[in-house]
């Protein structure tokens, strides 16, 4: 299935094998289906969790354009988590900003509180922009009943994230070989406009670490993917 994504405002084209869609995708999307159907709050929260690389934006943009389509399905909003950056001001006086993206550089107290708010039915999340490299506030209206909540650091294992799983209703974690994902970190670079040694070198000191620390200090989820050699996903 060939389909053009819109991804954290950039148009992607991605192609998905029909038979994993019928035998992951759906498949999975029905199980959110079965948890929503049981939970007692107005929305049902779930984190898609994963190091950088493994495509979980693109995923979960297809796993919502994939409920929305099919009539069989109950729709689901993918919310990514970027929006809950420090921003920059505080990043700059902190000394973080050379590593942003890492777990310190998130305002995780704002997002508990986001999280909480949309469980109980509220419905704005702040976005990521991209050409500012700093959030936008309530720039996401929240509709569906599920929502997937993506991120890298959901599920680490840190006493601040911790706080965050009274709001998960189910969790899921990609997994991917570490040398995969930095072929395909450093390619993204260079793909958008660094060269060689600086894709290699930003891998080494911001993307590199961040994957490790993903795929070593994350909480086990109630489903595990792995994202295949190729780029899909299978059980």
């Amino acid at each position: 299935m060939k389909i053009s994504l819109r991804v954290n405002g950039l148009q992607t084209e991605v192609d998905y094998a029909e038979s994993d869609i019928e035998t992951v995708h759906k498949p999975l999307l029905r199980r959110l289906e079965n948890i929503r159907s049981t939970s007692p709050y107005p929305r049902t929260i779930i984190f898609l969790s994963a190091p950088p690389g493994t495509g979980k934006s693109t995923l979960t943009t297809f796993w919502e354009t994939l409920s929305r389509e099919d009539p069989t399905l109950l729709a689901l909003q993918t919310l990514p988590m970027d929006g809950f950056h420090h921003y920059n001001r505080w990043l700059d006086e902190t000394g973080l900003r050379p590593f942003k993206g890492a777990p310190e550089t998130f305002d995780v107290e704002k997002l508990a509180q986001n999280l909480r708010q949309i469980r109980e039915g509220e419905g704005c999340w702040p976005q990521y922009d991209r050409q500012k490299h700093d959030p936008e506030e309530a720039a996401i209206q929240v509709t569906a009943p599920i929502v997937i909540v993506e991120g890298n650091w959901l599920l680490l294992d840190d006493e601040r994230w911790h706080a965050l799983r009274e709001f998960c209703d189910f969790s899921i974690f990609i997994k991917a070989p570490p040398d995969v994902l930095r072929q395909r970190l450093i390619h993204r670079k260079i793909a958008g406009g660094l060269s060689a040694q600086e894709a290699q070198a930003f891998y080494l000191r911001t993307d590199g670490p961040n994957v490790e620390r993903v795929l070593t200090g994350s909480l086990p989820a109630d489903l595990t993917l792995e994202m295949t050699p190729e780029g899909g996903y299978r059980y």
